[in-house]
């Protein structure tokens, strides 16, 4: 697709100078600081054409800058190729923070702009006193998109239904209740949230505002007085306002929150998440908000027995689709047939869709062939779609929401008959892999402690990935959720039995090829001993691994062992629920590795 991103930005500029503004902030978000996001929030690709999931565009009167992570280092560059932005690589030593690269274009008396619903209260207050230092203002009512995005999508509008308590497991009047409660340890009475999933998951509702995260647009207040969702009225349906009324919860219109919770008496203290809620929301509740961590992201992302089943079940079905996918794709390409990324997307999406409780994809599908396989987050599109045929890798990651679970799962797949490098380098990402899988850890152990297991046998060759090793999963939520993760950098929460958690190390050769294995996990107990508890990973996802790719001379005992064991319980869960024919693939696909 082709952008005016010159006029767009010359627009962009007469609104700064009308405004006495010489830069704006653009956070790649939406008023509730999402991940993924409505396309009415799409406002860094409306400016940028950059369409990757995390990035930041700064725009001053002169010059353009568009900082992402490594996931979209070669994304980022192709593009923006042809415009005036300049991509600044997240992470790499000769790349500044975008507030260094403001204080050092910046003068001083001059004016930053940003819509403060986009920046959190920790990032809205750092970006505000280093720049006043400096003797330049931070205007947090800078919001000029509506003038020069004249045609812009409004807010979605899609009905929001509840999700049954036979798969959340648990009341929202009861979660309510274990929320207010965590609060008051914080110093508060209350509770606001702007987070999508957080109000999802305490309400149990769900509805499919954002493409591929089943949240509805909204804001939560709750408190023991009385909780209020901020939320379009057209989206309720008497169900739904019974069951909030049923859990307490009061409805107001949406673009009131900010002026009703400027109403909240003083004495009353809200409990604010600095890295989830908006300096403009803080501002809101000014004098009266006690900033700590969300009492929610924890309870969240500890399953429930109901939601544990729920998964197993989920992922049982996913797998059947995948095999059904692998089995098509496969049959195609040795019929010579036309076959290309889309297409390979189009034959996951249509055997998912065969499953029972299938709701949507949990994100869209990147499915990179060659080549396209080393951009970490590539998606095809009409101008990049390339042919499916022997002579390399490809590289599908994809996933789905059902409603009693979410998937992600990613299968590097030899089109053809591999090289010695590519089975080399598969067999290292899965060394990686296998070592996250059968990983036993103390209580209180962090991913980022058991990162550098997955990247070991990549490192004594000179050779690494610079995502994150994995990252929670929702139920029925986003994909992608905090707050535990597995990776290099801390983020402080402890694997927890209950958590799903991916597992997924990779490597990728631009120009040539990626690789990424990627499972489910679930931290479950492992043992008691003398020295405290001990906890391990449960292999959730059901779906065997390409066997042409093993390089087993590079392998321990241990490893091949681990394969064949996870080869036989795929075979076993899945083969009852496939075709004779389909049976016989899955066979060949999981016969033991020698």
């Amino acid at each position: 697709m082709t952008y005016d991103i010159a006029g767009r930005l010359a627009s962009l500029r007469d609104e700064m100078r009308r405004a006495g503004v010489g830069a704006v902030v653009m956070p790649r978000t939406d008023a509730h600081l999402s991940e993924y996001i409505s396309d009415h929030w799409h406002i860094v690709r409306y400016f940028s054409s950059f369409t990757g999931s995390a990035g930041l565009l700064v725009v001053t009167l002169d010059e353009a800058c568009l900082w992402v992570d490594s996931r979209y280092f070669l994304q980022g560059a192709k593009q923006t190729e042809g415009t005036e932005i300049k991509l600044m690589k997240e992470g790499l030593p000769d790349t500044p923070t975008y507030t260094d690269w403001l204080l050092s274009v910046m003068a001083a008396g001059s004016t930053v702009g940003v819509n403060g619903l986009l920046l959190s209260v920790a990032d809205t207050r750092t970006l505000s006193e280093r720049l006043a230092a400096k003797g330049i203002k931070l205007d947090v009512t800078f919001d000029p998109v509506d003038a020069v995005w004249t045609d812009r999508p409004p807010l979605p509008t899609d009905p929001v239904f509840i999700h049954d308590l036979k798969y959340a497991g648990e009341s929202a009047t009861a979660k309510i209740a274990r929320i207010l409660k965590a609060a008051a340890e914080q110093g508060a009475e209350a509770y606001f949230t702007s987070a999508l999933d957080e109000i999802a998951w305490l309400l149990n509702i769900r509805s499919n505002d954002v493409p591929c995260n089943p949240v509805a647009t909204s804001f939560l207040y709750i408190a023991p007085q009385g909780s209020t969702l901020w939320i379009d009225d057209a989206k309720l349906t008497p169900e739904v306002r019974d069951a909030l009324k049923e859990a307490g919860v009061a409805t107001a219109p949406y673009g009131q929150v900010s002026a009703d919770l400027a109403k909240l008496p003083q004495e009353v203290k809200v409990l604010l998440d600095g890295a989830k809620a908006s300096g403009a929301i803080a501002g809101a509740l000014e004098g009266h908000y006690v900033i700590g961590t969300s009492p929610v992201a924890i309870p969240k992302a500890v399953k429930n027995a109901v939601q544990i089943e729920g998964i197993r079940a989920a992922h049982l079905r996913d797998g059947v689709a995948m095999v059904r996918s692998l089995i098509e794709i496969e049959r195609r390409v040795e019929a010579g047939e036309p076959l290309t990324e889309m297409g390979v997307a189009d034959i996951l999406l249509a055997e998912r869709k065969k499953g029972d409780l299938f709701f949507d994809l949990s994100f869209e599908t990147i499915a990179g062939y060659g080549a396209n396989g080393a951009i970490v987050h590539y998606t095809a599109d009409e101008a990049s779609d390339t042919k499916v045929e022997k002579g390399s890798l490809l590289l599908i990651d994809s996933g789905a929401n059902y409603l009693d679970g979410t998937t992600d799962i990613t299968r590097t797949i030899a089109v053809g008959t591999p090289g010695a490098d590519m089975r080399h380098d598969f067999t290292l990402v899965m060394k990686g892999h296998i070592a996250i899988a059968t990983a036993i850890f103390p209580e209180g152990t962090r991913g980022a402690q058991l990162d550098a297991m997955a990247r070991i046998n990549l490192w004594k060759e000179g050779k690494s990935y610079l995502h994150g090793t994995g990252h929670g999963v929702g139920h029925f939520l986003n994909v992608h959720e905090g707050p535990q993760s597995i990776r290099l950098n801390d983020t402080l929460a402890a694997l927890t039995p209950g958590m799903l958690t991916s597992n997924e190390p990779g490597v990728y050769l631009e120009g040539r090829y990626g690789i990424r294995c990627e499972n489910l996990v679930l931290t479950i107990p492992a043992m008691t001993t003398e020295f405290g508890n001990f906890y391990a990973f449960e292999t959730i996802t059901l779906c065997p691994f390409d066997r042409a790719l093993f390089d087993t001379s590079i392998m321990s005992a241990e490893e091949i062992g681990w394969v064949n064991a996870y080869h036989a319980t795929v075979f076993e869960r899945l083969s009852p629920r496939l075709t004779p024919e389909e049976t016989e693939w899955l066979r060949r696909a999981t016969a033991p590795l020698a």
